[in-house]
């Protein structure tokens, strides 16, 4: 498993701790430091604010050369609500050229719906797989949330990329047994979500009242960590990294320093004891609180 760097904190203010995006010159240097330090991976969407033209910024310093480079972007979510049917693939190819524009490149190395419950709509499909056939992406597939719709996106043979959610507090994909669905079909999966927003690096008196319910929860990390002498971010990501299915783990920083803290992290091995805590202590907690589009913020 390698490390795909997110962008969603370059062209938005994102996150459950209040961050605010970084500066633009910043944003960059944390681009070039990732490429120049085993980073190939790069994953943006049309609707995280400016962060397409960031990434247009960070292509144009020609720090490292395109074709070393992984970018995977995504449709505008409900982008083909209201549209008709015969009008999808014009509508996924203007969508996709916009962002090529942006970005300052011909191609996309991988291209997903921003809405996962298009991931039942074979209409929806052809129009991302003419995409493909056209050499606009490399790959095409879906943002998933549930097992199920990560189930469909694997059996499909018009997609062969899918991103979904995948942590210590979100087990989900693992308890439905969907990567072992991948066995012998050809997706490329990446994980988000290692630190759900930042609630699994939060202390107990830091959650936000509409997440009351996750303060117990997110006590049992500190204690869990105590016992095993391992940091929270060592452990949020360590764990992802244990799931062989997944090829990539996606994740955002708003600082230089930050990146450096994950890269490091990333290099830790969870020893299988470990491993086994944290499918005992964090299996079944509810959706409400592992999917923050799920949360009420009152």
């Amino acid at each position: 498993m390698n490390l795909c760097l997110g962008t969603v904190q370059f062209g938005m203010d994102y996150g459950i701790r209040g961050q605010k995006k970084p500066p633009l010159a910043d944003a960059l240097d944390i681009l070039d430091y990732a490429a120049q330090n085993g980073i190939s991976h790069f994953d943006t969407a049309y609707a995280y604010g400016s962060a397409e033209d960031v990434m247009g910024a960070f292509l144009r310093r020609h720090t490292i050369s395109r074709d070393r480079l992984f970018i995977s972007a995504k449709l505008k979510p409900n982008i083909m609500d209201g549209v008709a049917v015969d009008d999808y693939y014009r509508t996924a190819k203007s969508n996709l050229e916009d962002s090529l524009v942006r970005m300052g490149t011909d191609y996309v190395d991988a291209y997903m719906c921003h809405s996962a419950r298009y991931v039942y709509d074979e209409a929806v499909l052809d129009a991302m797989h003419r995409l493909k056939d056209e050499g606009l992406a490399k790959h095409v597939g879906v943002s998933v949330y549930e097992p199920d719709e990560a189930k469909a996106c694997i059996l499909n043979d018009k997609t062969d990329f899918m991103q979904l959610p995948f942590s210590i507090f979100d087990q989900r994909m693992m308890k439905e047994h969907v990567f072992e669905t991948l066995t012998d079909a050809p997706t490329e999966i990446n994980s988000r979500s290692a630190f759900i927003q930042g609630l699994i690096l939060m202390g107990e008196s830091e959650v936000p009242d509409f997440l009351s319910a996750a303060r117990p929860i997110v006590s049992k990390i500190d204690a869990l960590c105590a016992r095993h002498g391992i940091s929270r971010i060592a452990l949020a990501m360590g764990f992802v990294k244990r799931q062989t299915a997944i090829s990539h783990l996606v994740f955002g920083v708003d600082s230089l320093e930050q990146l450096k803290e994950d890269i490091a992290a990333f290099s830790v091995d969870l020893d299988q004891d470990i491993v086994d805590d944290i499918s005992n202590e964090f299996r079944d907690i509810a959706a409400d609180i592992v999917m923050p589009s799920l949360w009420k913020k009152g």
